[in-house]
């Protein structure tokens, strides 16, 4: 049973002077800046009941029995509507939205131990890969057991571990481990056994890709299903062999950063992996398939040469994702201050990402909102949503309905074919802007005021999962993961940064920030 506890002034004041709305006198008193009207501008009270009704939502989603967040759930909030699979990602995002519940005074410190324990306790069940400790990509939330028959259509599932699933969840069990006490040795348990090298291919050299070893998407423990394309192996010499997948995440703009960054910490992974992802592929015209030509030179690092390429993009230079999606970018950035630990890298592209995305919802595609990343669509269904032109998939993950295809060509290695394109149904999802309320806290509360004020955006467990600009259709149904990002941006921005202080310790920035300090990116201004 949640508490209504109103937030305490403390957490107000705190959350209000991480956006700029309160300043701070040299004695400490914190007072209204008298330049900006904050009930205008950004109004706290009302981006905590936002958080509020998305705690809500992610309880209504959970097993009383077993502590497991459903994957989703309509806007009835009806445990009979509850999706009948969950993830290691959505248990992890269950798990630091708890820490940010209690954080915001929304559930007390007693609920806080209870639900933390409740999970983790059934976590320490469940089947999973025991030599490296990593857990398998789906359960039944209500029994705990591993997913085999998709309840959706009935087809087979082959037990797989992926690297940024299991990420998540890790990062969620370093969060609780230091935010609460009391289910601090449950957490430890699960943490010490997860192995984070067995993902990693040293490599990958050797096999015509880059230099400095990879993290592969995956593996499976058993059978494989038909077609798959992998091979048999063990990077930790523990254990039988399992099938890798081929695919590795080789781009540093990724939400699979999470997985690079505890193997770091830890020490199972070298630091120079970091630096053998791409920031861009390329400028010449061998790579001429990606979305347009990068511009930046080449530094070493760690003995690794980088190419520190970025596109251009309405007077920015960008560092750009696989999909241009804000998840991508901003995700990680929610339990590592990417931006202070690197204002050379991070600290110019997180907010040229979401300046970028903002303009191009309100300006080049003028939709009148924004923020573009995967999820739910209006018509039913998944879809990856982002800025096509901040993507290095030719393909694009794009903003609108109609998949309109931005093309600026590759320079004088290939002509392009759509330029300025004329887009059309947009499709803003609201955990976009959430994350982007770490950089541009005021714009990013005016859209989602916005998005709840003009759209039927919004139910009894928050926004929901997406709204389309133009028809005004609106995907009435609530994701775990999603709901979950939302609880941490918040988290951090009326928290008092609750998620970074919990993951980011005195070790990990000692093992993390020198690494991702030296590094400068080719972000920046043209």
């Amino acid at each position: 049973m949640t508490t209504s506890t109103p937030l305490s002034r403390r957490t107000l004041l705190a959350g209000a002077a991480a956006t700029g709305l309160v300043t701070a006198l040299p004695n400490g008193t914190a007072v209204a800046s008298p330049v900006r009207r904050p009930e205008a501008a950004f109004d706290s009270r009302r981006v905590a009941g936002w958080a509020r009704d998305t705690w809500r939502c992610l309880v209504a989603m959970t097993d009383a029995r077993t502590g497991l967040p459903a994957d989703g759930i309509t806007a009835s909030l009806a445990a009979a509507d509850r999706s009948r699979y969950t993830s290691p990602t959505n248990i992890g995002g269950y798990l630091w939205s708890a820490v940010v519940a209690r954080e915001l005074g929304i559930i007390g410190e007693g609920e806080l131990v209870r639900r933390c324990r409740q999970t983790l306790t059934t976590l320490l069940k469940l089947d999973h890969h025991r030599p490296s400790g990593m857990f398998y990509n789906w359960y039944d939330p209500a029994t705990g057991k591993v997913v085999t028959t998709w309840p959706e259509d009935g087809s087979r599932v082959y037990p797989f571990a992926s690297s940024v699933d299991n990420g998540w969840l890790g990062a969620a069990l370093w969060v609780v481990r230091n935010a609460v006490p009391e289910a601090r040795d449950l957490a430890d348990r699960l943490f010490s056994r997860m192995r984070w090298d067995m993902f990693y291919d040293a490599d990958t050299a050797h096999q015509g890709v880059r230099p400095g070893g990879l993290i592969h998407g995956g593996f499976y423990d058993g059978e494989t299903p038909p077609g798959f394309s992998g091979y048999s192996g063990n990077h930790i010499g523990v254990g039988p062999d399992v099938w890798y997948t081929n695919h590795h995440y080789d781009t540093t703009v990724s939400e699979t950063r999470i997985t690079s960054y505890l193997g770091i910490f830890t020490g199972q992974i070298p630091a120079k992996q970091y630096f053998a992802m791409w920031r861009t592929f390329p400028a010449s015209c061998d790579w001429d398939w990606q979305e347009s030509q990068p511009v930046g030179t080449t530094r070493t690092y760690l003995g690794l040469d980088v190419f520190e390429g970025a596109y251009r993009y309405r007077g920015m230079r960008i560092v750009p994702g696989w999909g241009g999606s804000m998840f991508e970018e901003l995700m990680p950035d929610v339990f590592v201050p990417e931006a202070r630990w690197a204002p050379r890298s991070w600290g110019l592209n997180h907010p040229l990402h979401v300046r970028a995305q903002r303009e191009h919802g309100l300006v080049e595609a003028r939709y009148g909102i924004w923020g573009f990343s995967p999820s739910s669509n209006p018509d039913g269904g998944y879809r990856e949503y982002g800025v096509d032109a901040l993507g290095l998939n030719p393909d694009g993950y794009f903003s609108d309905v109609e998949k309109t295809n931005y093309d600026p060509g590759f320079g004088s290695c290939r002509a392009a074919t759509n330029p300025k394109p004329h887009f059309g149904d947009g499709v803003a999802t609201p955990h976009a802007s959430f994350l982007a309320m770490l950089h541009e806290p005021r714009q990013a509360y005016a859209n989602l005021a916005k998005l709840q004020r003009d759209y039927a955006g919004y139910g009894d467990g928050g926004f929901y999962d997406a709204i389309a600009s133009s028809s005004g259709k609106v995907a009435k149904r609530y994701l775990s993961l999603d709901q979950a990002m939302i609880m941490g941006a918040v988290g951090n921005v009326l928290g008092r940064d609750v998620i970074r202080r919990a993951f980011a310790t005195r070790p990990v920035e000692r093992k993390l920030r020198p690494v991702l300090a030296m590094e400068r990116f080719g972000a920046g201004s043209d």
